[in-house]
């Protein structure tokens, strides 16, 4: 269970999103301003941010740019919810600080199967290192090495290396791997599971063929 805040001053999407949360077994704070956000946050800092870009007292872009300008509060985990859907808003949303970006209208699976893959990579970034004998991700400086050698790898796959590394030996379905990796089941779309393995197999080198393809299945890294 994690403590999630929302921002959002449309007082019935605020309440569908706060009932889908605590239905998911989180508990909610909703607000309808900036300031009432600001105030709590004085008090209890959350697990997770719901955040509206727009807010009748300050946008909720601003309130990102706060928050990663705060040391206590520039890792809190913060999903963007927006009306502006332009590519321009989406990318100034990420650039700002936002960890991920939910389009309105939006379902309440979508929210709730968002919410649980940024939790989820929350924590596993809490972990400071993963090793796979000689290949060391480190999560705090966010970089990959392989015998003291810089890999450069996109951020998509990063965060796919280190859920297979995070569970090596265990075979993991495709469904598996697009909800925790890509926040999704993203029906239909499987085929970026096999493009992402296949430029890490190359990206990698020899341990690239530690990445197994298990047929009908999904893949396991040994």
């Amino acid at each position: 269970m994690a403590l999630i805040y929302i921002i959002e001053d449309d007082d019935s999407i605020r309440e569908i999103e706060e009932l889908a949360l605590i239905n998911a077994g989180h508990k909610v704070l909703g607000f309808s301003c900036a300031k009432d956000f600001y105030d709590k946050m004085n008090d209890v800092i959350p697990d997770l941010c719901l955040v509206d870009i727009m807010l009748p007292d300050e946008s909720g872009n601003e309130i990102v740019k706060k928050l990663r300008k705060n040391p206590e509060t520039k890792k809190l985990p913060v999903i963007m919810v927006t009306a502006k859907t332009t590519e321009l808003d989406l990318v100034r949303g990420i650039e700002d600080g936002a960890d991920d970006y939910i389009k309105k209208p939006f379902s309440v699976m979508e929210l709730i199967s968002r919410v649980k893959a940024l939790l989820r990579r929350t924590q596993a970034e809490n972990i400071k290192e993963l090793r796979l004998d000689e290949l060391v991700i480190n999560n705090e400086k966010h970089e990959v090495t392989i015998s003291g050698n810089h890999v450069e790898l996109t951020y998509k796959e990063y965060e796919f290396l280190s859920f297979l590394v995070l569970n090596k030996g265990v075979v993991l379905n495709r469904d598996t791997i697009m909800e925790k990796v890509w926040g999704t089941d993203y029906e239909g779309e499987s085929r970026t599971i096999d493009m992402h393995v296949k430029t890490l197999r190359q990206k990698l080198g020899d341990y690239g063929s530690r990445i197994k393809t298990v047929r009908n299945v999904g893949y396991v890294i040994e």
